[in-house]
């Protein structure tokens, strides 16, 4: 096993179109293994035909972003140059494509799937909860875990998407996973842990202590690493393209925030990454 790993990275997107094996390359050779996750059908198939590529220590999960359930706006980051190439077009969970790509043995876990309240509209939730439970509803058939993505509206308070998933969750799932780039309460969190979901930080710890309480107060064997790159890239990387690499510092500063070695957080964020995803 690595002494890092990014559970959650998007080198498949085409941010990395015109280095993307140098990217996971460095990775690979900073002893850092890397988990692409698709966002749509795809994104979804470019992260399982990177992980057959090397050898070891490149994996892909697979799924339909809530966002990307109806038609939203254009990240070129994600989806290439406005007008070369095509826009998120409000993909139907398609089962069998995914059912497919889930049975890939560098599969690990579907997602990232969930519910996204940041653009609050009746007819668009209605079709994240659709997409969420197939979705659901698939990796209990298969047995994989799920990654998933939640985020608020912070100017809403009326609705919250980290209960309404867990509402859902707890109803439907069969299977645990991780919660990707957790930035709810710490009292979601704790709903979060005690239910037996992973939550995974990214690089924004590193420049703000507002996910300070909730990492001190996580169990260390319920905590993942992740960069989410191409985005939110850590200090001393701000203002740059993010990349799997990177991670090591966000398992720094969870080191850091719970004065522990760094050593003991990142043995024990891969253990956590073995556990959950079986690699």
């Amino acid at each position: 096993m690595p002494k890092y790993i990014d559970i959650h990275s998007h080198v498949n997107f085409k941010a990395f179109d015109a280095d993307r094996d140098e990217v996971i390359k460095r990775a690979l050779a900073e002893d850092t293994w890397v988990i692409n996750v698709g966002t749509q059908v795809d994104t979804s198939r470019k992260a399982v035909e990177m992980a057959h590529q090397y050898e070891k220590g490149v994996y892909a999960i697979i799924g339909l972003h809530p966002i990307h359930t109806g038609a939203s706006f254009h990240d070129e980051k994600e989806l290439g140059e406005s007008g070369k190439e095509f826009t998120s077009r409000g993909e139907v969970f398609d089962e069998e494509v995914y059912r497919k790509l889930l049975a890939d043995p560098k599969t690990v876990a579907i997602g990232e799937c969930g519910l996204d309240y940041y653009h609050l509209d009746k007819e668009s939730i209605v079709k994240q909860k659709e997409a969420f439970f197939a979705q659901i509803e698939l990796a209990n058939e298969l047995g994989k875990p799920l990654m998933l993505h939640i985020r608020n509206n912070p100017k809403e308070k009326k609705n919250n998407a980290y209960l309404d998933s867990l509402k859902l969750l707890k109803k439907h799932s069969k299977v645990k996973g991780d919660v990707h780039f957790f930035a709810g309460t710490l009292e979601e969190a704790r709903m979060f842990v005690d239910f037996g979901f992973t939550l995974s930080f990214t690089g924004v710890i590193t420049f703000t202590n507002d996910y300070d309480e909730i990492i001190r107060n996580t169990p260390l064997n319920m905590i993942m690493s992740e960069t989410d790159a191409p985005y939110v890239s850590p200090a001393p990387y701000r203002g740059k393209r993010n990349e799997p690499s990177y991670v090591r510092e966000v398992v720094k500063k969870i080191a850091q925030v719970k004065d522990l070695s760094e050593n003991e957080v990142a043995e024990t964020i891969i253990a956590n990454a073995k556990r959950v995803f079986g690699i």
